[in-house]
């Protein structure tokens, strides 16, 4: 087995529990090695400090399974793993008005690369990294045998797996099936669209967030930002909200939210249009519209430190102009699923927008990811939903 020899004091990082080593911080490779093969990593002065999958085109060169030096990367191993991700997803959601949450979370289920999403029945499979998707076939087989899917489907079509030398693909991995599903969420029935809907489908992350925003929407006329397929939307309706507008720049989407509206029996309450929501917003400012209840839940505006201060930009412009649209004492329920956009900042961002908007926030709830999505300590990239409730005043 190669070993990776990390340079001086870049190893503290990875002893804190993060799976990821950077090309930066190698020091040496010794042995011969395939893109994808097991490896062992050492500190400067050889010790062990893990083993894991190496791709060396990728700037992330190796990606951690395990720590101990005893335990073999076997099937055994890979049992293991998806067997206490299931586990903990059995206790963690007991009790929880769904039949879909996510089975695996890559990194912070010790299993980097990886994403298994259930959605009813069936089974999204996700290999993000070479390493993992060279075990393919031997955790398909596992998920079907501890899961008993009636279905699986894989989503092989994320652009990252092309920085990772991989091929896009997408299809049946057991079964065939409509991947058009109807899940159920917190009482109300969703379609999800496994094959092409957004990511694996359907957005999971946020399912308690949805189901808090009960005690500010009843009576309320609701506008729903960035609503992709109506999940704000159709929640802020059956807690009694007696008008909904949804917005999203997907035609696709929006067709799928009012599918969903039907689906419950909220046509009367739900509509939805295709809109670009900074237009929208400003239109909208301009003409005195005013609503009780904004929900900001905007796609990755930052995806790389790069591209940090434009995001900073979009996320204040758009909560200044939610707010403008409050009526006092209104609430906005405002959202950054971007990693690169740290809590603190976003907190500056929506409190700076506050400013310029001449309004005062009261915090009612600062909320993150569902707990199917965990987050694990010293690994802070599987921390990346921010959800803050504001009453405007």
């Amino acid at each position: 087995m190669a070993r990776v020899r990390l340079k001086r004091n870049e190893e503290m990082r990875v002893k804190d529990g993060h799976p990821w080593v950077y090309r930066t911080e190698i020091e040496e490779i010794y042995g011969s090695f395939e893109p994808g093969d097991i490896v062992e990593v050492e500190d400067n002065r050889g010790r062990f400090l893990g083993r894991g999958y190496i791709n060396p085109v990728s700037m992330i060169t190796v990606r951690l399974l395990t720590y101990q030096r005893d335990e073999e990367v076997d099937e055994s191993f890979w049992r293991r793993r998806l067997l206490a991700a299931w586990n903990y997803r059995q206790q963690v959601l007991k009790g929880a008005d769904t039949d879909s949450y996510r089975v695996v979370f890559g990194e912070a289920d010790f299993l980097p690369g990886l994403i298994v999403d259930k959605f009813g029945p069936y089974l999204v499979f996700q290999t993000l990294a070479l390493g993992i998707d060279r075990f393919r076939e031997t955790l398909v087989e596992l998920l079907d045998d501890i899961i008993k899917p009636d279905g699986i489907y894989e989503r092989n079509d994320a652009a990252v797996r092309e920085l990772e030398g991989l091929e896009l693909r997408t299809g049946f991995l057991k079964g065939r099936f409509d991947p058009l599903v109807t899940i159920r969420e917190n009482g109300i029935k969703l379609y999800v669209d496994m094959a092409r809907g957004q990511k694996t489908g359907y957005f999971l992350d946020q399912r308690e967030n949805r189901a808090a925003i009960r005690p500010l929407v009843g009576g309320a006329r609701v506008l729903d930002c960035f609503c992709h397929t109506g999940s704000f939307s159709l929640h802020a309706a059956s807690f009694g909200a007696r008008e909904v507008l949804g917005l999203d720049i997907s035609e696709e989407a929006v067709a799928m939210a009012r599918r969903n509206a039907a689906l419950n029996g909220y046509e009367g309450i739900c509509s939805f249009e295709v809109a670009n929501v900074f237009d929208a917003l400003r239109e909208m400012d301009r003409s005195g519209e005013r609503y009780d209840v904004v929900i900001l839940d905007p796609p990755a505006f930052v995806k790389s430190r790069k591209a940090l201060e434009g995001a900073v930009r979009g996320y204040k412009e758009i909560n200044l102009r939610a707010m403008k649209l409050l009526s006092p004492g209104g609430f906005l329920v405002t959202c950054s699923c971007s990693y690169y956009m740290p809590e603190d900042l976003f907190w500056g961002v929506v409190f700076s927008a506050a400013r310029d908007a001449r309004r005062r926030l009261r915090l009612v709830a600062r909320r993150g990811q569902a707990p199917d999505h965990p987050v694990l300590m010293g690994y802070d990239e599987s921390r990346y939903l921010k959800c803050l409730f504001f009453q405007v005043l």
